[in-house]
């Protein structure tokens, strides 16, 4: 024991990078524990993370707090600590009699981290460094720094530039990406993925960005041509009349209103692209057809109905987009407090492209619903 605690009393200082506990003993407790170094005006604590079935606890404590509170616990409740600091890692292993065992060893040296208790997110367009259109479209001022009111946007361009980054090794390198952009609106997402893909990746891309608003489009267009933005394109249209495309490798469509989302779905999966990224806006469709005697204790409220039936509608979409050799993902988009229409649907062509079945209509015959997408996808071929 006197060994444990001089382990702890030598790791948990600036230098420890993380400590863990694990192998928990039962299930009524914590499952899990981490310990980091932060900085909190001028005092260095540390931060205990307590993992509790889906709840995670923070707290922070002193270094002799930290100590007693983590040498407890191992004890009692766990099986095994692993600690590594800049300097050496260390595993202590507790047996079912309560035998301590520690192996250390030196690693190879690390660099300092970030203490702060409210550290910096990095992001892929990074604060302080100006990007022509964030400045001209109110995210950032003239020397890169985000303008307070508009950090949400700025999170939210981020946001999507990491599903963009994740789906990027797909895209086809031989030759120029399609993509398309439905109910483009003021196009801080279509400038972002521009920049991104092919300012910054380097990767030969054409985008079209569609919307209904004609002096929206006028803007957009205008602020292409001054970046030098050749292959990005703006056009006036609903996505239901788009046509003259025959193959496009991705199709992004976010806060497309109601059935307009289904449309632009219907109009991927007709082109077979590989990459569908869809943040659905208002949906009222559902909420107009569903009727279910088991629920009606829950749907005679209109809130409740309300929410329900979007996230009905997306789950629906989702399984529609597995049907048609889709792996599909529902994904939080931006933080629930900043807007209710908060799930991404991700969905990539399926090597193959072999569908499956979802068992969606029998969902949705139980809800006595039939949606815009399950008509357009009943249709027969080039129809």
């Amino acid at each position: 024991m006197e060994e444990l605690y001089k382990l702890l009393e030598e790791s948990l200082n600036e230098r420890l990078y993380q400590l863990s506990v694990g192998g928990p003993r039962n299930k009524d407790g914590d499952i899990r524990l981490k310990l980091r170094p932060v900085m909190i005006k001028t005092e260095i604590y540390f931060q205990l993370e307590s993992f509790r079935g889906n709840q995670v606890f923070h707290e922070n404590l002193t270094a002799g707090e930290a100590a007693e509170k983590v040498g407890k616990a191992l004890v009692s409740s766990f099986r095994q600590m692993d600690v590594e600091t800049m300097d050496y890692q260390a595993v202590v292993l507790v047996s079912k009699k309560g035998k301590i065992t520690i192996k250390k060893k030196n690693s190879v040296k690390r660099e300092g981290r970030e203490l702060s208790h409210n550290r910096t997110k990095k992001y892929i367009l990074e604060e302080g460094r100006p990007v022509a259109f964030l400045k001209d479209l109110g995210v950032q001022t003239e020397d890169g720094q985000i303008i307070k009111s508009r950090y949400d946007k700025f999170r939210q361009i981020n946001r999507f530039l990491e599903f963009i980054a994740d789906i990027m090794p797909i895209l086809p390198k031989e030759r120029c990406v399609r993509i398309i952009d439905f109910g483009c609106g003021k196009s801080y997402l279509t400038f972002a993925m521009y920049y991104y893909l092919h300012e910054l990746c380097g990767l030969d891309i054409r985008i079209t960005g569609l919307d209904l608003k004609k002096e929206v489009i006028r803007n957009c267009s205008k602020l292409a041509e001054k970046y030098g933005y050749t292959s990005l394109e703006f056009m006036q249209g609903d996505i239901a009349d788009y046509t003259g495309e025959e193959k496009v490798d991705m199709v992004v469509t976010l806060h497309a209103c109601d059935t307009a989302t289904d449309y632009a779905l219907y109009k991927a999966i007709c082109w077979d692209a590989r990459v569908i990224l869809s943040v659905p806006c208002c949906q009222h469709e559902m909420n107009r057809q569903i009727q279910c005697e088991a629920l009606q204790p829950a749907l005679k409220y209109g809130l409740v109905k309300e929410r329900m039936s979007a996230l009905l509608t997306d789950a629906l979409r989702a399984n529609l987009l597995e049907e048609a050799g889709y792996d599909t993902q529902l994904l939080e988009f931006i933080d629930m407090e900043h807007t209710p229409k908060n799930i991404l649907i991700r969905a990539v062509k399926r090597d193959g492209g072999k569908p499956v079945d979802t068992g969606i209509n029998k969902m949705a015959d139980f809800l006595h619903v039939h949606t815009c997408l399950q008509e357009l996808l009943e249709r027969p071929v080039g129809k």
